[in-house]
């Protein structure tokens, strides 16, 4: 059985993790003669649809090639809050003297920040272990799992026949071609996690949500950091106004900014790696320790033996599956990252449990009907659900905004968090919800009751219904309500009440 690359540093919480995620004498069991499903893949995506099917009684069989836990538990989401709740500590310190706090002069320990990380994940890792999977009653199989035909799977020499598979074997970091960057040496979020020592000068490529989180924590732990975006906006997908509340922390915290930006080459030098880059037709150069690359991901697709199972699919795009996350194989089908344009935790464990109820009880259940929230996890926060406004606007829909800014929230301003918003978008005449955009330091747990009630089909003004607990941040959802709740009342509706009022007295 081929090794996992190793986990770096070694040390005993990564020792832990291995121990867990891949235990180094694991002996693969010998094969049932039929699977109601084999699952290739052990990120979130596979681990839920394995581990929900053997918990229906279906039989199961589960393939990984490198670690239990994906991308998610050892080098994306764990991790990454991890690192993001340190920092978020160290700016608390830094603006202490706001709150009446008597100002010191905090140092982040970077070594000690990276070593809380591996604890933490090490901990985390017992939910994903091959003794759970294993004592939850799934055939747990590491190794290169491979198609070598449309009802048959080959792992390690062994064969697994199935009456259904799935193909949950996630995504990875790409890199932009730009002339030099390999030879120079760059990091992403697969390896920039087992760093021990603090990079004094960090550049980031690209402005999405893992450039922005990791920029802002890496600033605030110590970094120089430098975030580079050929876009003229951060977060290009978002909204504009929560765009900019982000570029003036970025400001507040003393990340250098270059939007609009292209690296048109790296090179070594004597000063570090020499990045020659070009903003808006102004060429300037910029030396780095370090460059982390979060320009993307690209479906792991290679070597899987798709062609021979009938399965069509995409380098780019992944594995093709309609709207039921069925391939062109009726007995195949596929979840998470390497078939989803949302490669999100959240939507990856949405669904495996698609697939669960359509690959096992014949279920009809439809991707399209998801109610997608996601959110960045940068200072302040910024969570979406929806539509965005111009979004609605380009299929013709007319829609009503209500927005409520977090200096209108009490709580807001009591705990001296007042940049950010809640925006939150109804069709015209209507209070249905279409979409909201939260700016705030907790919008990700915050977008959860607009999700709830988009999802439910519950209109604003249902929202504005509901007692809110005061004072909470969350009051400015319901003050949002409450506007779209006035918004009916009309010249012609104000003008009946009022003459109804006069009459009663």
């Amino acid at each position: 059985m081929d090794e996992p690359a190793p986990v770096l540093p070694r040390d005993a919480y990564n020792e832990a993790l291995v121990a867990n995620v891949h235990p180094p004498a694991w002996a693969n069991p010998a094969p049932a003669p039929r699977y109601n499903l084999v699952v290739l893949g052990a990120g979130t995506a596979g681990l839920v649809t394995a581990l929900g099917a053997a918990g229906l009684g279906a039989k199961v069989a589960l393939v990984e090639r490198n670690l239990l836990g994906g991308d998610c538990l050892n080098v994306g989401c764990v991790p990454s809050k991890c690192l993001i709740r340190s920092s978020r500590a160290a700016a608390e310190f830094r603006d202490a003297a706001a709150y009446g706090i008597r100002e010191g002069r905090p140092e982040a320990d970077f070594a000690a920040v990276m070593e809380r990380m591996r604890r933490l994940r090490s901990r985390i890792s017992l939910h994903d272990s091959a003794e759970r999977v294993r004592s939850l009653g799934v055939d747990l199989f590491f190794g290169q799992g491979r198609f070598v035909s449309e009802d048959a799977v080959e792992v390690e020499g062994r064969t697994l026949r199935f009456r259904k598979a799935v193909i949950a074997t996630g995504a990875r970091a790409v890199h932009p071609p730009v002339p030099g960057l390999v030879e120079a040496g760059f990091l992403t979020n697969e390896n920039v996690f087992s760093l021990t020592e603090r990079p004094a000068r960090l550049a980031v490529f690209g402005a999405g949500p893992l450039g922005c989180e990791l920029a802002q924590a890496f600033q605030r732990l110590g970094s120089e950091v430098t975030i580079i975006e050929r876009h003229g906006q951060f977060l290009a997908r978002e909204d504009p106004d929560a765009a900019r509340i982000l570029a003036e922390s970025f400001r507040r915290d003393g990340i250098r900014m270059l939007l609009n930006t292209e690296v048109q080459r790296v090179e070594r030098s004597a000063a570090g790696k020499l990045l020659h880059t070009v903003t808006e037709g102004r060429p300037q150069d910029i030396a780095v320790d370090e460059i982390l690359v979060g320009a993307g991901r690209a479906p792991n697709v290679e070597d899987l033996g798709l062609e021979r199972a009938g399965v069509r699919f995409d380098s780019r795009a992944g594995v093709a599956v309609n709207d039921r996350l069925r391939t062109a194989n009726a007995r195949i089908y596929a979840a998470g990252d390497v078939c989803l344009s949302h490669k999100f935790t959240h939507t990856a464990d949405a669904s495996a449990r698609i697939v669960i109820q359509n690959a096992l009880f014949w279920g009809r259940k439809r991707l399209s009907a998801l109610t997608v929230p996601w959110c960045t996890y940068t200072d302040p926060e910024i969570a979406h659900v929806g539509l965005y406004e111009r979004e609605a606007q380009e299929q013709g829909i007319a829609v009503a905004t209500f927005s409520v800014p977090l200096d209108d929230v009490d709580r807001a301003v009591l705990d001296g968090e007042t940049e950010g918003f809640v925006k939150i978008q109804v069709r015209e005449g209507t209070d249905r919800i279409l979409g909201a955009t939260i700016v705030a330091p907790h919008a990700g747990e915050m977008i959860s009751e607009i999700s709830v009630a988009m999802a439910g089909g519950l209109g604003l003004r249902a929202i504005g219904g509901v007692i809110h607990p005061y004072p909470t941040q969350a009051e400015g959802i319901k003050r949002a309500a409450d506007a779209c709740s006035r918004a009916r009342l009309t010249p012609f509706w104000k003008g009946l009440f009022a003459k109804l009022m006069a009459w009663q007295r």
